[in-house]
């Protein structure tokens, strides 16, 4: 069996249609189109509910490509030496293995994920990655407004210099990806086993789709193209017209990644994959629209739109198609993988647990709960398929959202509903808060209490 894994990142659940249905995200915004990842889902186990272990971008993959957590232990850093990641352990078993990607932060300096693979393709340019170093032809502002500071204006400016040769749709990074990993899979089509890692940057911000899909912004708007959000509160530098129009180019982007991901699955079916590998996709997480009122992500923003993402898994020959609620985390991925593949030997030492028999239909519950957040960061997100509870560090309120009642968690119920607080922070113990954070976390109106990971 090929095991095909496709990560996209900053990708919304939300912004595919399996999962909005055909209602937009935002109002005023047409609901993003995905018409490649709808068909692809009617022939997968689709997921309502999987989350990350920890965030942001290198701890995820981390969680993805070694099965252990990664949230009370290790911030953002390479694998360690002690890791043994997922090519480590297919390669000595027969896979050949490749990992394509667009994600500078893979070959950045010191870094090392794509340890073990017999080959590793890197796409450059994406974001703020070092590429060209002349400056942009287009003009910087264009692209920022005076609420910009130097900082941001020369992030930007790299981008655009990164991206100035770019003349048609097929130069876009999704289509770069797309492309490199279709000619590695036709190449290594006839290794016995394969393992393909295909690791789409977009739709990460800057969010600057082609012309062809940017078909989400209103076409009056005359304001300047904010390809890069600010993370601050959005009354202090953008417009309602601005925030509208960067929620349009995010579903822009989103959309072309789609577009592309068409090819790909195109050729998957083409070579044969579809009748001999499991195929996964899913993202890192979701991305902060300034849905409660700040755009990108950060230690402090643990809600749905952060932290829902895609996730879909097709078995060879699409067979036990079929939407399931049941409850996992990333980490929980490769010990199901190394399952499938009849590797469950491999996985007695990880923290994940395998959830095949989800995968089987035998049973729609995993796990009951979970905890993710940033390493880095006090707040921590407890969250079943009824409330999401936030930790807050001392001196902040704590946050309780009933997600089955309120599920763009407007709404704090934090004083109402302790009983339902007290029970997701008994969950999970001292392990998953940080060592230097304060424990001691005051409710609303200072009713109560959270002591070592438990209301008193």
């Amino acid at each position: 069996m090929n095991i095909i894994c496709i990560m996209l990142d900053s990708f919304r659940q939300d912004h595919v249609g399996v999962y909005h249905g055909g209602k937009p995200a935002f109002e005023g915004i047409p609901a993003c189109r995905t018409p490649n990842l709808d068909a692809f889902a009617r022939e997968c186990i689709v997921f309502d509910h999987a989350y990350p272990e920890a965030l942001p971008t290198i701890p995820v993959r981390t969680q993805f490509f070694t099965g252990q957590a990664t949230l009370p232990f290790r911030p953002w850093q390479p694998l360690t030496k002690e890791d043994i990641n997922v090519a480590e352990i297919l390669g000595p078993r027969g896979y050949v293995c490749g990992l394509i990607t667009d994600c500078y932060h893979y070959r950045a300096p010191g870094m090392n994920l794509h340890r073990g693979f017999h080959a590793y393709h890197w796409i450059r340019g994406q974001e703020y990655d070092p590429y060209m170093s002349n400056p942009p032809r287009r003009n910087l502002d264009d692209y920022v407004n005076a609420n910009y500071d130097q900082g941001w204006r020369a992030r930007i400016a790299q981008f655009l210099a990164n991206t100035d040769d770019f003349a048609h749709p097929e130069n876009w990074f999704a289509a770069q990806v797309v492309d490199t990993a279709v000619d590695w899979l036709k190449r290594n089509r006839d290794h016995r086993r394969i393992f393909c890692w295909i690791d789409s940057f977009d739709p990460h911000e800057p969010w600057d789709p082609p012309a062809v899909f940017d078909t989400y912004t209103d076409p009056d708007y005359k304001g300047k193209r904010l390809i890069m959000p600010q993370g601050e509160a959005v009354q202090q530098w953008a417009t309602p017209a601005e925030v509208r129009h960067i929620r349009g180019l995010y579903a822009g982007e989103a959309a072309s990644v789609d577009h592309w991901l068409g090819r790909l699955f195109q050729a998957l079916q083409d070579h044969g994959y579809y009748d001999d590998s499991v195929i996964v996709v899913t993202a890192d997480h979701g991305h902060p629209l300034a849905d409660h009122d700040k755009f990108l992500k950060g230690g402090s923003r643990m809600y749905g739109e952060l932290l829902h993402v895609p996730f879909m898994i097709r078995l060879p020959g699409g067979r036990g198609a079929r939407r399931t609620p049941a409850i996992v985390q990333f980490h929980d991925l490769l010990p199901t993988l190394l399952d499938l593949a009849g590797l469950g030997n491999e996985t007695s030492a990880m923290h994940g647990r395998s959830f095949l028999p989800v995968l089987k239909g035998e049973t729609d519950t995993h796990r009951q709960a979970i905890i993710t957040g940033y390493h880095e960061s006090p707040t921590r997100c407890i969250r079943d398929h009824a409330w999401s509870y936030l930790q807050r560090p001392a001196g902040e309120p704590d946050e309780l959202y009933n997600l089955l009642d309120d599920p763009r968690e407007r709404v704090n119920l934090i004083d109402q509903h302790p009983d339902e607080a007290r029970r997701l922070a008994a969950c999970f113990g001292r392990v998953f808060r940080r060592k230097d954070a304060q424990v001691a976390v005051k409710g609303i109106q200072g009713k109560y209490e959270l002591a070592s990971g438990s209301v008193a």
